[in-house]
């Protein structure tokens, strides 16, 4: 497990040549859960730039897995925003880090999801990437909604009509990934762009958050507009009170402020 970055209950990023700002809080916490002996999930969580990635491997290594992808990602930052380009260099650094863990037996990998502040035309947004089945939420007029799309067997079900959303998440094959960074395989990331709006919040996490508490629980512990650190410390409770079968990481961002369209 690795932990990379820090909590804040303000933190102001100036637009250049705009005179607006992007102001965001935001905590991330982790925990091993009940069921297992090593927590194999990391993240990272500062401006500009957050992730969570699940390891696995097992004995193979998934907890440094997770760890290589992090820190390849936190060394892709230089200044206050972070472009699209960068995260895909970062992890395809981070899949051949692993590769040198794996020792050739192309067992060992990881899910990735975050969030970067990015610019397009001078335009603050969000960039939002993706690989695996560890997701991004976003919470905003009291709708909770899923930003990313698991890249798993279950997906590509319910994506058929053979399943529905719910059917899946309890199916006995819901644990198996059609992507990951690692497995020495350039990795297939999904990128999709949010428009930053203020009152917006942001829920990154593992599948150990999402396996033990359904969707409507999610939002409503989004609603209750407590801190950013008191939201994440009461999901991973949550979690832990249904059984925490799995590791689970959760990231909540605040965007406090930030410029109208």
């Amino acid at each position: 497990m690795t932990a990379l970055g820090r909590s804040s209950v303000r933190h102001i990023v100036a637009l250049p040549d705009r005179g607006d700002v992007v102001e965001l809080s935001w905590h991330g916490v982790t925990h091993t859960g009940y069921r297992r002996a090593a927590n194999e999930d990391s993240y990272l969580a500062d401006v500009p730039l957050f992730a969570v990635a699940d390891g696995m491997g097992g004995h193979s290594h998934g907890d440094r897995a997770s760890d290589a992808v992090v820190r390849r990602l936190q060394g892709a930052v230089d200044g206050d925003f972070v472009e699209p380009g960068a995260i895909l260099e970062a992890l395809s650094r981070a899949t051949w880090d692993i590769h040198k863990l794996d020792e050739g037996e192309h067992g060992v990998g990881t899910t990735v999801t975050g969030v970067s502040l990015s610019l397009d035309h001078d335009r603050p947004v969000l960039t939002v990437f993706n690989v695996g089945d560890s997701r991004v939420y976003r919470f905003i007029g009291n709708e909770l909604s899923q930003v990313t799309t698991d890249h798993s067997i279950v997906q590509e079900m319910v994506d058929a009509g053979q399943l529905t959303a719910e059917q899946a998440e309890h199916h006995p094959e819901s644990n198996v990934i059609t992507r990951a960074v690692g497995f020495s395989l350039e990795p297939d990331v999904d990128l999709t762009q949010l428009p930053l709006e203020a009152g917006m919040r942001l829920l990154l996490c593992s599948d150990g958050l999402t396996k033990e508490v359904p969707l409507e629980r999610l939002r409503l512990h989004l609603a209750a507009r407590l801190s950013a650190r008191e939201t994440a410390n009461a999901l991973v409770d949550a979690a832990l009170a249904q059984g925490g079968r799995d590791n689970i990481t959760v990231i909540v961002i605040d965007v406090v402020r930030a410029p109208k369209a």
